[in-house]
């Protein structure tokens, strides 16, 4: 039996991710019904505060998108990206990854791209280069955002060991992510032949209007910001900041009558809800656009295919806790970096950091893995780039008119897969290095 409810949980996951948005998050609830239904499995209880730490950060990074708060991040970084034209395979990463920490979501690559794909052209650089490292440093910078699904649902399920906190998950994977995406960019960097030397690019310039366009200058992305755009980024920076110093320093959180101390699942809620708040009342935001935005929807996407994914996971390994312990417990305990493995080959099939999370995680917790080996192994969940089918790879693609970056002709041999798989690799390796070091 318990083959065939794997086949069952890993069916619904494969057409869940094909029917793609909240496909997933409904397939898991398909996938609940035949195991109750048909198998009999009692369901576990649904991830309800990993959920709600999640609509409540979203809901804070929504507003701050409504105020113009992205607008204005992608307004300091098309500066920064222009005046920075020959580091552009470092500086371009450098941007990405610090607009998924401040939004949770590697979708606001989108608006960068356009800049890298250009100021690159124009400076001779291979632009395959800076928009492949790009893509993939707004996909890693998923684990070392304070807000993203991922992070916040991993802080969830660590909750049990002692001492393990928001700042311990950063304090790893911020520095073990920055020394693995530099270490990929440093060799994405000499991959390829330099631009004026690639035979497509060459090509193409024979073709006079093509000439032309590539010799056009183009004007700024963001043309004029909102009242409040600055605004809601110190409000949203601020709670960010708060929900680090409040889950390390847990004396800072109020002790109730009972004796108990305000647990960091209501303390983010709070924090996060009293920041939209703050950026409603401050920022002339029209809450209408909130639940418009980008960051709304993708968010929304996360807490479904947790509510869906993450519970019938739950609930297969539940009932076959004891099996597979015994089962691969021991290997898993002699090889922890096969638990990466996982995560990431789960990753490709799901595409979702916060599904992935949710639904491997507490078995790494079940099988008694250590915290710090399972947040050394964090990264592991961003397999997107695997098949080329996610947004911010097609739209580099199209971006760049220079036809460096490309999906080649056995569709795996794309240019986001070394540098994703150097990324992936070298950040779980200094992961289990500064673990090793910090734990």
């Amino acid at each position: 039996m318990f083959l065939v409810q794997l086949l069952v949980v890993l069916a619904c996951i494969l057409i869940g991710a094909r029917i793609g948005g909240v496909g997933l998050g409904l397939m898991g609830g398909v996938g609940l019904a035949i195991l109750s239904f048909v198998f009999g499995l009692q369901p576990t209880s649904p991830p309800i505060d990993v959920m709600l730490m999640i609509v409540a950060v979203v809901s804070a990074a929504a507003c701050m998108q409504a105020a113009g708060g992205l607008d204005y991040l992608v307004q300091v970084a098309e500066k920064i990206l222009r005046k920075n034209p020959k580091r552009i395979t470092f500086m371009a990463p450098a941007v990405t990854y610090v607009f998924t920490m401040f939004a949770g979501t590697g979708h606001v690559a989108y608006s960068v791209l356009p800049v890298i794909a250009e100021v690159s052209r124009r400076t001779g650089v291979r632009p395959e280069r800076p928009l492949s490292m790009a893509v993939i440093a707004s996909q890693v910078g998923i684990v070392a955002s304070p807000i993203a699904a991922a992070t916040v649902a991993m802080l969830g399920f660590l909750s049990g060991f002692e001492g393990v906190t928001l700042a311990t998950i950063l304090g790893i994977t911020i520095p073990s992510t920055v020394i693995g995406l530099g270490l990929a960019a440093l060799v994405t960097n000499k991959l390829g032949k330099e631009l004026k030397d690639d035979p497509e690019f060459q090509k193409r310039m024979q073709d006079p209007a093509f000439r032309a366009k590539m010799e056009e200058e183009s004007g700024d992305l963001v043309k004029e910001l909102k009242p409040g755009a600055k605004k809601s980024v110190a409000i949203f920076l601020l709670a960010a900041v708060s929900v680090v110093v409040m889950g390390a320093f847990p004396s800072l959180r109020p002790v109730f009558e009972s004796g108990a101390r305000m647990g960091m699942a209501h303390t983010i809620e709070i924090i996060m809800l009293c920041a939209g708040a703050a950026m409603v009342a401050f920022c002339g935001i029209n809450v209408a656009d909130v639940t418009r935005g980008d960051v709304f929807i993708a968010g929304m996407r996360a807490v479904i295919a947790i509510f869906g994914i993450a519970w019938l996971g739950d609930t297969f390994f539940g009932a076959h806790d004891a099996m597979l312990k015994s089962g691969i417990g021991e290997m898993v305990s002699m090889y922890p970096w096969a638990f990466a493995i996982a995560l990431f080959v789960l990753s490709v099939m799901v595409n979702s950091q916060g599904a992935t999370t949710g639904t491997l995680m507490p078995l790494g917790v079940a099988l008694g893995l250590p915290a710090g080996a399972l947040i050394a192994m964090f990264p592991a969940v961003n397999g997107y780039f695997f098949v080329p089918n996610y947004g911010p790879i097609i739209a580099s693609i199209d971006f760049d008119s220079t036809g460096t970056t490309k999906i080649g002709k056995y569709v795996f041999n794309h240019s986001f897969m070394l540098p994703g798989l150097m990324s992936i690799i070298f950040s779980v390796i200094a992961g289990f290095v500064i673990s090793g070091i910090v734990m």
